[in-house]
């Protein structure tokens, strides 16, 4: 299976390595997104830096203003600290909370996993995580493969966490000394910032959404794009959002209230069936939608996600890895025939395999002779992998970000206040998530002939 293409075996498994390593860890920069339609960029940051002192305690840190993405904010992460000391008790989180916490988030109840015997609130605990999946909830100690995240102040006893009480869902641990200092945005300025990698705040720039246009973002959850969508034609037009899990959708339309925003309409359907071919039942705005009906789509597509950081917890089978390419191939179709003819039509992954990008677009340009690969702006990633058959000039009209090309680095307060602003923009777009964006413009129209029928 061709996940990274490159010239020998040795190659491969060294790339390979090397791309765990970054995934294990938290991207250099927090990167929110400033909800443009409710207030300035400029006012954003000014409350933003105000916050920031007040968390992290009157330490001063820099808040920049991204040059190709004038409403995206980027706020260095400091760490990983070395000096933090390891306290008696402890308590055990899942992978997937842990990742959260290596972001900044504090520990929520339904994350822990296991505490110490006599854990009660208010002691000063040390937060591991659970890497291998091996502690049993409910665990008085946990003697498996675990990695120190940083301590907290446990908001609850070991009893109330593990009470089983429907209502124990809130804060468990507040983080007070994490390895990696990131803010928390529980609750911060939530109408006027979305928390987004830095790649996600791209791909809709590159869509470039016009006001008064009709839109489709085909597998929205949870909302981020969309709503970035909606701010970017300042608010006028026409969004649909659609994803197949309900209570995705409900945060969808959390997130548009939030946020301020009236054009997003948001749907439980399946994408793969938002085509219909037939008049004869009106769906009233609703999908499944006529064919060439939409000005621009996204197709933001399911995939392995081999992209997201941190990931200390490499679970990903051959067989998961390479089940995405048939489904994300049947999104593509109904896309192209959604599309209007001039149309464009933006296709990203959050994932670095070649099965799920590169070999994509090809089968793509191949199926679709009414598609044209066009270049993007902003161009902030890298260009195309090489090895699924695409020209120089169409991987250059790629972007491609992957985050090993850089060499992992310890941030602290001091390298901070010596840094370069350019130094650190040109660090913060090469060191995010890995993720991949293809655009195409349509042509002409596809109602005659469809090659997937």
């Amino acid at each position: 299976m061709k996940v990274l293409a490159v010239s020998s075996k040795q190659d491969a498994q060294g790339k390979f390595e090397a791309l765990l390593n970054h995934l294990s860890h938290p991207p250099s920069f927090t990167t929110v997104r400033v909800n443009t339609h409710l207030a300035s960029v400029q006012h954003v940051k000014n409350l933003l830096v105000d916050e920031l002192k007040k968390q992290f305690n009157g330490l001063i840190v820099p808040v920049l203003q991204h040059p190709d993405l004038q409403d995206v904010l980027l706020i260095p992460v400091i760490g990983p600290r070395k000096n933090i000391k390891r306290q008696q008790y402890e308590a055990i989180v899942g992978a997937q909370c842990g990742n959260a916490v290596l972001r900044g988030a504090h520990v929520y109840v339904p994350g822990i996993l296991s505490a110490s015997k006599f854990m009660k609130a208010g002691d000063v605990i040390s937060v591991y995580s659970d890497i291998k999946g091996r502690c049993k909830k409910g665990a008085k100690e946990f003697d498996g493969t675990k990695v120190f995240l940083g301590n907290g102040i446990s908001e609850l006893s070991r009893k109330e966490i593990f009470s089983g009480l429907p209502e124990m869902k809130g804060i468990g641990i507040r983080m007070t000394e994490p390895i990696y200092l990131s803010p928390s945005f529980d609750n911060v300025l939530s109408s006027y910032l979305f928390l987004q990698n830095l790649p996600s705040a791209v791909v809709t720039h590159v869509l470039n959404p016009q006001p008064g246009e009709k839109i489709l973002d085909l597998c929205a959850a949870p909302g981020g794009k969309t709503t970035h969508i909606a701010a970017l034609m300042h608010d006028q037009g026409e969004v649909i959002a659609l994803d197949k899990i309900p209570n995705k959708i409900e945060k969808i339309k959390q997130n548009a209230l939030l946020l301020g925003l009236n054009s997003i309409k948001a749907y439980c359907f399946d994408g793969t069936k938002a085509l219909k071919f037939d008049m004869i039942k009106d769906t009233e705005g609703a999908p499944p939608f006529l064919p060439e009906s939409f000005d621009r789509i996204l197709l933001d597509a399911p995939c392995s996600g081999m992209g997201q950081r941190p990931n200390m917890a490499c679970t990903w089978t051959l067989k998961e890895v390479t089940s995405y390419q048939p489904l994300q191939r049947k999104l593509f179709s109904v896309a192209v025939q959604l599309l209007k003819p001039g149309g464009v039509l933006v296709y990203s992954t959050c994932t670095i395999t070649l099965a799920e990008n590169e070999e994509q677009v090809a089968w793509a340009l191949a199926t679709y002779p009414c598609l044209q690969l066009q270049s993007q702006k902003p161009q902030i990633g890298g260009e195309g992998m090489v090895g699924a058959g695409l020209s120089f000039e169409q991987l250059k009209q790629l972007q491609r970000f992957d985050p090993s090309v850089v060499p992992l680095q310890d941030t602290d307060i001091d390298s901070l206040r010596d840094a370069r602003i350019e130094d650190m923009i040109w660090l913060a777009n090469k060191d995010c998530i890995g993720f991949f964006i293809a655009k195409f413009q349509k042509c002409k129209s596809t109602l005659e002939n469809d090659p997937q029928k």
